[in-house]
């Protein structure tokens, strides 16, 4: 049976595949094979019928001619397990290869066929090239139920399942097995198949003819991505009547071994330390394959098949060929030899076997990790230099050093330390990080006039301890010999700083000292010279040749340059060596105190009442600049002359330091005072001043204290002038008042400033709005005969008071109430009315800070006057305006204007 498939309404035979037309052959033969004996012949479909292909056998005990036909190179006698081996096809002019296994069982061979690749292949293709089965829908037995009579249908068999090995070459669509219905010959029947696979996605990799019932595959399966298939088989009528019930068909995918082993990485990284024992875990790698692996088709076995380098043996590691652990298996790892290995590791399937088993390999690279089994080693037995004395942190000399461990690392790392010949502590090793040398360094200064020389040992360590069994070599300890150079030194004061002691006072020109400095360099004569480089007070100087200290002036002890009693200057003494050198030296003279100074009253101002009380009394005491016993206690009194003070005052003692001065007479005038005293000190002998003491007496209240007044008397004013300052500070109230006074009415006439000004007098640019006529003259109706003598007083009387009216703000609140006239006016009244107005206007609350055009209301309708429209400047001048003379000075330019006579 062949698979056709349509394109564009022609049938297509499917494509060809290169191959063997069986993944493997069984073949049974005897015991005893001859030479050149024919066994089989495989069969390999070329699909250019042009290709050139050679057939190579895996085992040399069988060959293979160029037809196929499988032979016996050689006489084989008495086979006594089944014999297996891979046929192999190689294209002449390409690189493409083809496998197929070939099998031979022995004839009466008592075992059943193993469970590998070749027995499960074997299996397969028995069923494969099998005659196809016929499944038959299971028969129903029906029989009557004793009681009422019901059907009852048998049990459903169990269909088995159907195997189908992968990556078949067909061709296809091949058979698989046959659906039958043992009603075919009774009724047409119609077969179909349903689930994943048929109807269902991947569709179309099974199909069954409706009509026989063959069931086909159209295509190679793949067990790695779909392990079996759960089909459904039914038969209807024609009518498509269910004629039998669904039969479940279980379909598997039979494994092949078509997939390599798979290593998780391509390399591997794993390390283990040098010396380690044999056994000592290194690492694992890891392969899959994608094949079953409950058969041998995906059994992964591990076996190494290189190592690089051979040192010191080809095989220095093994490997678990089930779990891929990687393990040393002899003695001798040294990292110092061989830091690195590599390794490469072949993982095959089928349980490893090698003949029909497929590989992978990967790279497995072994580092050897350091242990401290080298000890580190001085380049040579003695190291020498040399170091100027007086000098620190210099490098005296480098001391090299080898070790083959893992370099910067604590087995590499170097740890020098000096073991003799530097009791005091002079030198130390630092390690170069970078280069392992220890830099021999001085840490303490060196005096060539006492060592001209050391001799070191030294030992050399590293930061970890040594590997168990290893010793320390004694290339590890070195001597050092260290030359120190003689350099210059600067004169050295032997007392520094130097204290003496000594009075103040001493005349100048007084030796207090000699300050001498000595040259350490003793194997050099030099000369040491002085000069002075600090003398805060300028009271001293040096001699240039032997240092004698000399005064220049009085030595004081409470100078300000003095404190707590010593007195600070510093001098230099230099050699005259090369280059020169010089040292500083300071000399303290501790000054004793002499009563030189007097004692000071304290406090020099006072104030008590002008009648005796009990507190009008003063405390007083005194100040000195001399110390102890040339202060205290003090001794106070009063002068004899002038005679008042004493017979005003008296003084009284209350202790060493303190006494009390009061009035003696009742009652004194107030006024300042100004009362000598004479204080005396303590020393031998000693020191009198006579001091003041201002007092002020003063009028005090009831509470002793002193008034107002009677400081200002007890400053020293009088009646007349504190009357002279009372009469000035009236003047100045008075004039503060009148200025307010006048700024007041200034604010009143600005108010009040007349609306109406001559414009020479306003300074100001002003617009005028006299009225507001309308929108024309024809459609306003003024009445005139308000500003007239009216006939009746009743639009008047009954007419609410309009006021005056503003054109830039309106009032807020109630407005006022203008006077309204009592009685009819004549001609003269309109001048009082509008200075009414303009007083009402003034003395409104709501009026604005500033002059604003007034509008008054006009008397409204009805007016006898006739409107306002008729008049013009051609009047007949019947009108007399002279009466706005009357009206005062406002109204005096309309009258100019109105009333001008012959001049107009």
């Amino acid at each position: 049976t062949s698979t056709w498939f349509m394109r564009a309404g022609q049938p297509l035979k499917a494509p060809c595949r290169p191959g063997f037309s069986q993944n493997f052959y069984t073949v049974i033969v005897s015991r005893d094979l001859l030479h050149g004996q024919s066994i089989l012949k495989v069969k390999f479909e070329d699909c250019q019928r042009s290709r050139e292909v050679g057939f190579v056998s895996s085992d040399p005990s069988f060959s293979v001619r160029p037809d196929g036909t499988v032979y016996a190179e050689q006489e084989v006698a008495n086979l006594s397990e089944p014999v297996q081996f891979m046929v192999t096809a190689r294209g002449l002019h390409d690189l493409h290869i083809w496998e197929t296994t070939v099998k031979l069982a022995l004839a009466g061979h008592p075992h059943p066929l193993p469970l590998t690749k070749v027995g499960i292949e074997e299996m397969l293709s028995r069923v494969w090239d099998s005659q196809p089965r016929v499944i038959r829908f299971p028969r129903k037995h029906q029989r009557s139920s004793s009681a009422n009579g019901l059907r009852r249908q048998k049990r459903d068999w169990v269909i088995p399942p159907i195997n189908v090995p992968e990556n078949s070459r067909g061709p296809f669509p091949h058979m698989l097995v046959r659906i039958r219905s043992d009603q075919d010959k009774d009724v047409g029947i119609r077969y179909s198949i349903t689930g994943a696979g048929a109807d269902q996605p991947p569709s179309g990799i099974y199909n069954i003819d409706p009509i026989s019932g063959n069931m086909f595959v159209t295509q190679p399966l793949d067990r790695e991505e779909r392990a079996s298939f759960h089909l459904r088989a039914h038969a209807v009528d024609m009518n498509g009547n269910q004629v039998e019930n669904p039969i479940d068909l279980y379909i598997y995918v039979i494994d092949m071994n078509d997939n390599r082993p798979e290593f998780q990485n391509q390399v591997y990284n794993g390390s283990v330390a040098e010396g380690s024992k044999p056994g000592s875990s290194v690492m694992q790698v890891t392969a899959s394959d994608s094949d079953d692996s409950t058969t041998a088709n995906g059994m992964v076995r591990y076996r190494i098949l290189s190592q690089t380098p051979h040192s010191p043996i080809p095989n220095m590691f093994t490997i678990n060929s089930e779990t891929g652990d990687i393990v040393t298996v002899a003695a001798g790892l040294d990292r110092e030899k061989v830091s690195q290995y590599t390794i490469i590791v072949q993982a095959t399937d089928m349980e490893g076997n090698l003949n029909f088993g497929l590989s992978n390999t990967a790279t497995a690279l072994i580092s050897i990790t350091d242990i401290n089994d080298n000890p580190p080693e001085l380049t040579v037995r003695t190291f020498s230099g040399e170091v100027p004395e007086n000098k620190v942190n210099v490098v005296v000399t480098n001391l090299t050093v080898v070790d083959r461990d893992q370099p910067h690392s604590p087995n590499w790392n170097a740890v020098y330390r000096i073991v003799s010949g530097d009791p005091s502590g002079h030198f130390t090793i630092r390690t170069n990080p970078i280069t392992n040398e220890g830099m021999l360094t001085v840490v303490k200064p060196v005096d060539f006039e006492m060592n001209r020389a050391f001799m070191l040992t030294v030992v050399v360590s590293n930061q970890a301890h040594l590997a168990s069994g290893i010793q320390s070599s004694l290339q590890s300890t070195a001597g050092v010999t260290i030359s120190v150079q003689d350099v210059n030194e600067p004169p050295v004061f032997p007392v520094n700083p130097k204290l003496i002691r000594f009075e103040e006072g001493v005349p100048a020109g007084t030796t207090l000292t000699v300050f001498a400095a000595q040259d350490p360099d003793h194997f050099i004569h030099q000369i040491v010279r002085y000069s002075k480089l600090s003398d805060p007070a300028n009271w001293l100087k040096i001699n240039r040749t032997n240092g004698q200290i000399t005064t220049m002036a009085l030595l004081d002890r409470e100078s300000m340059y003095v404190k707590n009693n010593v007195y600070e200057a510093t001098f230099l003494a230099f050699d005259n060596g090369s280059p020169q050198a010089s040292g500083t030296g300071t000399l303290q003279i501790y000054l004793i105190d002499i009563n030189d100074n007097a004692p000071v009253l304290i406090p020099r101002e006072a104030q008590v009442c002008e009648h005796a009380r009990p507190n009008s009394r003063i405390n007083i005491t005194a100040s000195d600049a001399d110390a102890d016993p040339n202060v205290g206690p003090f001794v106070f009194e009063l002068p004899s002359f002038p005679a008042s003070v004493r017979r005003n005052w008296t003084i009284s003692r209350l202790s060493g330091d303190y006494a009390q001065l009061r009035l003696r007479i009742p009652y004194l005038e107030a006024g300042v005072y100004e009362i000598p005293v004479i204080v005396s000190d303590s020393g031998n002998p000693p020191l009198s001043n006579r001091s003041t003491i201002r007092i002020k007496v003063c009028p005090c209240d009831d509470n002793g204290d002193c008034s107002t007044t009677g400081a200002v008397a007890a400053a020293g004013l009088g009646t007349g002038a504190i009357i002279a300052i009372l009469i000035c500070i009236i003047i100045l109230l008075s004039m503060v008042l009148l200025f307010v006074v006048w700024m007041k009415r200034r604010e009143k006439e600005r108010q009040a400033k007349p609306l109406l000004i001559d414009p020479e007098d306003d300074v100001r640019d002003n617009i005028l709005k006299y009225d507001e006529e309308g929108g024309g003259e024809e459609d306003q109706d003024y009445d005139l005969s308000q500003l007239q003598q009216p006939e009746s007083l009743d639009h008047i009387i009954n007419k609410p008071a309009s006021g005056v009216r503003r054109v830039d703000e309106r009032p807020v609140i109630a407005e006022s109430q203008y006077p309204v006239r009592p009685s009819l006016p004549h001609p003269g009244d309109i001048g009082d009315f509008i200075n009414d107005g303009l007083r009402a206007a003034d003395n409104d609350p709501t009026a604005p800070p500033y002059d604003s055009l007034l509008v008054f209301d006009y008397e409204g309708s009805g007016s006898t006057a006739g409107s306002v429209s008729s008049l013009n400047s051609t009047s007949s001048g019947d009108q007399d305006y002279d009466y706005l003379n009357d009206w005062g000075p406002r109204f005096k330019k309309l009258a100019d204007l109105y009333g001008g006579g012959d001049d107009d």
